[in-house]
């Protein structure tokens, strides 16, 4: 699989040739789509808390008399039947939302990403990323330039401090280390900047 590789103009400067196991998969939406939502599951804290009837403060005093009213029996205001009650199966602190995703299935979804996103034109490469000093000005002149200015998510091998600290204010720009990609990030933004060193560690993590 060739993929394309810029210069600085934003210009074709030249191919790499990159694994065909992990850029020339075919697109698999339903594996995709799970892990995706598991990497998002295996995110969420699960610290929401509700309360049981036992736990609402509500009045001991049953509600009306057993018979003679016409209305349906009532023994208690906490009922999970009433407004204000507790819920019949409520969230617990200590609540499990993550999900299992075997290595295989992991590697196999995030090269049919890949693939897809090299098929789209979405994913580009470039021979090394740098700024001279850490300018969010700099840094965003230097995307504008290669016509790269949109959303964009951006990966290198090794994230030095002038690319961090110039990139963290672009509101639409995400800089990541290559063993930090995910899914998600993937798959949100619409265009992909890779180093040719973080394209190397791809195929060695899931190549």
């Amino acid at each position: 699989m060739e993929l394309k590789v810029i210069n600085e103009q934003g210009q074709e400067a030249a191919k790499l040739q990159a694994s065909d196991v992990l850029f020339g998969r075919e697109f698999n939406e339903a594996l995709v789509h799970q892990i995706v939502v598991a990497y998002q599951a295996n995110a969420r804290s699960g610290d929401s808390k509700q309360k049981d009837r036992s736990e609402v403060r509500h009045t001991t005093t049953k509600p009306w008399r057993q018979k003679g009213t016409g209305r349906a029996r009532s023994g208690s205001n906490g009922s999970p039947l009433w407004r204000g009650g507790g819920r019949i199966f409520p969230n617990s602190p200590d609540q499990n939302y993550s999900q299992k995703v075997n290595k295989k299935m992991f590697r196999a979804g995030m090269a049919a990403i890949l693939s897809e996103l090299a098929r789209q034109d979405r994913l580009v490469v470039i021979d090394d990323l740098a700024v001279d000093a850490p300018k969010t000005k700099l840094f965003s002149a230097k995307l504008k330039n290669m016509g790269l200015d949109g959303n964009l998510l951006v990966i290198t091998d090794e994230l030095n401090e002038n690319l961090y600290l110039s990139s963290r204010n672009l509101p639409n720009v995400l800089v990541l280390e290559a063993h930090e990609a995910d899914p998600v990030s993937l798959v949100r933004f619409a265009k992909v900047l890779v180093t040719k060193n973080a394209v190397a560690k791809f195929e060695e993590m899931w190549g």
